[in-house]
């Protein structure tokens, strides 16, 4: 396993937190892998209680399964859970969008300017991993701007595995071929005009066919 390097003088469980839960939305962890509290507390130079509390935390952020007396695992997402996902996520993040227009609509713009600017970036470098933190970023954009904690609070149930999914199963994909990449800078183009309308007819079609890219991948895999 390699090393993990810790940054930011944060309490000790939430620095293992931190990591280990980018460490899954990278794939360094796999979907469905086995996570060794022992290495992973090796790996970092900590005891396993620090270990023990983050992968607790991430099993209520949904991205760690705790079998009792088996193990720690990765969640593994079946068809069923991809479609509640992603439908939830086309109920929220519309309207996160339209909050975050209306009220910071310059910072939102910025925001997501940046992020399609890192993906041309990542498929120019065939770099999957910065693909996905960058279409992560663009989608967060929209919550990080809306106002409405408990959209924030809403989101954040589910946008760990929605990264990791992205990682997993269609960055992979989305450096190859433009098909991602060109919806994602019409969203941008349809949001700066403040034709919301266009822009949530493309954004729920967007997440309906990552819907489908994650089960046809899930059911190769």
């Amino acid at each position: 396993m390699k090393s993990f390097k810790l940054d930011a003088p944060k309490s000790l469980s939430q620095r293992v937190l931190l990591r280990l839960r980018q460490a899954i939305i990278d794939g360094e962890f796999v979907l469905g892998a086995a996570i060794s509290e022992e290495m992973v507390a090796q790996s970092f130079g900590v005891s396993r209680t620090p270990v023990r509390e983050a992968l607790g935390q991430l099993q209520s952020q949904g991205l760690v399964v705790i079998k009792p007396q088996v193990g720690s695992y990765v969640f593994t997402p079946d068809a069923a859970d991809i479609a509640s996902l992603c439908s939830f996520r086309i109920i929220i993040e519309p309207r996160a969008a339209e909050l975050a227009y209306r009220r910071d609509r310059a910072a939102t713009v910025a925001a997501m300017e940046a992020a399609v600017a890192d993906m041309k970036q990542a498929i120019a470098d065939k770099d999957n991993v910065a693909y996905g933190r960058a279409d992560t970023a663009l989608h967060e954009a929209f919550f990080a701007h809306c106002g409405n904690r408990y959209l924030v609070e809403s989101y954040q149930l589910v946008s760990g595995r929605v990264a990791a999914l992205r990682t997993n199963f269609s960055s992979p994909i989305d450096v190859r071929t433009p098909a991602s990449f060109d919806e994602h800078r019409r969203l941008l183009r349809w949001f700066e005009r403040g034709d919301l309308a266009s822009f949530e007819t493309l954004l729920t079609s967007h997440i309906s066919n990552s819907s489908k890219t994650y089960v046809r991948a899930l059911q190769v895999a």
